[in-house]
Order: structure tokens, then C-alpha cells, then sequence
């Protein structure tokens, strides 16, 4: 959720960018577009669709998860000199390497899920346990591998949207916005 926020605010930047400059608003052509589609399709089945979210093991969940991270590396890869690649590809890196290095699913804390959820029953989930069909699986920080780069940062509480995030996962959204910032540019720029 947190990409598809920076790619509304990326893109709103850019156009208002362009109306400003008097330049066009222009997505440049870029490599492997269809990459991006195959690696989102497996999340979308395996994390939001109601039906199936829950049903899937832990195993398949974490594998989905792997093979969707290391689709999107590969685009990135394919296209890291356009504007802010390079922080949508740290991030991804930053990401896999959390998710790998604690079995495939985002490690999250205790204490991170009552800052979303004050009264969540996380005395009902056990450690290692994927939380309600989503991405991450719950670690306290001393069991998590890499633990600064797992979902550890909140929005405040005055902010709408409650989820956690990484620190790759900001540098995905901050390289989001750059890329779509700069589609807003004059040529050149």
C-alpha cells in the first residue's frame, strides 16, 4: 500500500512539475514492463485475495514472496539508470535480504503490531506465525535476522493509514516519487 501511496504522490509531483515548467509529463519507455505484472500477480493471490489469503502455507506464501521481490529486482536491474532506480533497487535489496534471512516472510515485532493495533491478540500467535494471511510473520526483534531492516516503522497516530514498514520499503517510495518527479521535467533535465 505504501507503493501505490508513492506512486499517486510521485505522480501528482510530476504532473504538477510539468505544469509548472510548462514541460510535458512523460514517462520514459523503459525495459521488461511485463516483469512487473508477473511478479505482482502472485502477491495479489497470495496476500489480498480473501478466499485464498488464508489458505495458503506458509511455505507458498514465503516463496511467492521471494519470487516476486527477485522479478521486480530484475527490472529494476534492467532499467537502473533511470531516475531513482537505484533507491527502488537498494530497497528491494534491503527487503529480500530481511525476508530471506528469516524464511521468506517480513519479520514484524510484537511491539511493532500493537503500535498498529493496541488490542490485537498476539498472545494467540505464536512466534514464526504468518499474521492473518499477510507478508509478515511474527518475530520478536531478538530472533529476527537483520532486524533494523524488517517492518519496524509506523506512521503516527493522527496519520489515516496504519501498516508498518522497512527501511527498504521507504526507499522504494522515495525512489518512486524521484522517478515520477522527474517524468515531469523538461528534456533534459
Amino acid at each position: 500500500m505504501i507503493l501505490l501511496y508513492a506512486v499517486v504522490i510521485g505522480v501528482l509531483a510530476g504532473i504538477l512539475r510539468s505544469r509548472v515548467a510548462k514541460a510535458h509529463f512523460s514517462i520514459p519507455p523503459m525495459r521488461g514492463e511485463w516483469l512487473i505484472l508477473v511478479a505482482i500477480v502472485p502477491q495479489v493471490i497470495v496476500f489480498f485475495l480473501p478466499g485464498v489469503r488464508r489458505s495458503i502455507p506458509r511455505e507458498g506464501a514465503a516463496a511467492a514472496l521471494v519470487f516476486s521481490q527477485a522479478l521486480l529486482l530484475v527490472f529494476v536491474w534492467l532499467n537502473w539508470r533511470r531516475a531513482g532506480f537505484w533507491l527502488l533497487g537498494l530497497g528491494l535489496i534491503l527487503n529480500l535480504g530481511v525476508i530471506v534471512l528469516n524464511g521468506g516472510l517480513m519479520p514484524i515485532s510484537p511491539q511493532t503490531v500493537l503500535k498498529l493495533a493496541p488490542d490485537a491478540p498476539i498472545e494467540d500467535l505464536e512466534t514464526g506465525e504468518r499474521i492473518g494471511g499477510s507478508k509478515d510473520v511474527l518475530l520478536p526483534e531478538s530472533e529476527t535476522r537483520a532486524a533494523l531492516l524488517s517492518d519496524r516503522f509506523v506512521f503516527p497516530a493522527w496519520f489515516p493509514y496504519r501498516v508498518a514498514f522497512s527501511l527498504g520499503d521507504g526507499l522504494i517510495a522515495i525512489g518512486v516519487i524521484w522517478f515520477f518527479w522527474q517524468a515531469g521535467g523538461a528534456r533534459g533535465d
